[in-house]
């Protein structure tokens, strides 16, 4: 089978969006994103991605703020947005989806406060103290076909990522978690499609949940996401890292890097999520 590409893979056919009128798309959730129990927050962020690409002026989300009000499910979807100010070098916009009630209404499922550039215009001096994580080689990491039966519900979007975990942090696969809260591992899409920034947003959230190391194993509900993407990624596989260091009053933050193939910072998130209860 020949390698997908940007622009033409499962992952560009499902967050595609089809205006409808100027500032309203209308969308297909698929059902192959969903795990446990819901559409994936990661993949629905590339769907509000697109939409927002094609309403404001500069190509790329630079600073994409998300708050999941209700939990989304597959099949039709509108997305509203509106231009909230353009400039020279970026430009801010809000977006919001919506499905539909059993009696007709829309229900607001997501709602999204981002800013666009042009990464290819953005200066390239790089400072930093950041460094790339630790992961040992991708062989030697652990895929969906070496853990245990996936948790009780859909775990559809397992069949279309490729994830390798570090070993170090899959204790929880084992009923023997580490409690660190953290989890790490090699990222790409299944059918081979590079990473570009649109992408990006569902790399933040497609890891399993540092909860799991925690010995908390069950759906983590995201209650608001950020994402800063910093550059765009070189082809080939990420490196993810997510941590939490704080579980207090049934919340806890997900604070996750990822790393090109080039040794670069690509993208970064802060998550706050609902503990699972098991």
């Amino acid at each position: 089978m020949s390698q997908a590409t940007i622009g033409d893979s499962e992952f560009d056919r499902d967050t595609a969006v089809t205006a409808r009128e100027p500032g309203v798309y209308d969308a297909e959730l698929s059902a192959g994103w969903t795990i446990i129990q819901a559409v994936n927050g990661g993949y629905l962020l590339a769907v509000l991605g697109r939409a927002l690409a094609d309403t404001l002026p500069h190509p790329d989300p630079i600073s994409v703020s998300a708050y999941y009000l209700t939990a989304s499910v597959p099949g039709p979807a509108v997305v509203r947005t509106e231009t909230v100010r353009t400039g020279s070098t970026l430009s801010t916009g809000q977006a919001s989806l919506y499905q539909y009630a059993e009696d007709g209404t829309e229900v607001e499922r997501i709602r999204v406060l981002a800013t666009y550039g042009d990464l290819d215009g953005l200066p390239d001096d790089v400072r930093t103290s950041a460094k790339p994580p630790a992961i040992p080689p991708p062989e030697h990491c652990l895929g969906t076909a070496d853990g245990p039966a996936p948790l009780p519900g859909s775990s559809a979007i397992i069949e279309r990522l490729d994830i390798r975990l570090d070993p170090a942090t899959v204790g929880w696969a084992v009923g023997a978690p580490s409690g660190k809260g953290e989890m790490r591992g090699w990222f790409g899409l299944a059918d081979g499609r590079d990473p570009d920034p649109l992408s990006l947003l569902l790399t933040v959230d497609a890891l399993p949940p540092t909860s799991f190391e925690l010995g908390l194993m069950g759906w983590t509900p995201t209650v608001e996401l950020t994402t800063h993407i910093r550059c765009r990624p070189a082809p080939g596989p990420l490196r993810v890292a997510i941590t939490t260091r704080n579980l207090a009053g049934g919340l806890l933050e997900e604070d996750a890097e990822v790393w090109d193939s080039a040794d670069r910072l690509v993208a970064q998130s802060r998550q706050l999520a609902k503990a699972p209860r098991g």
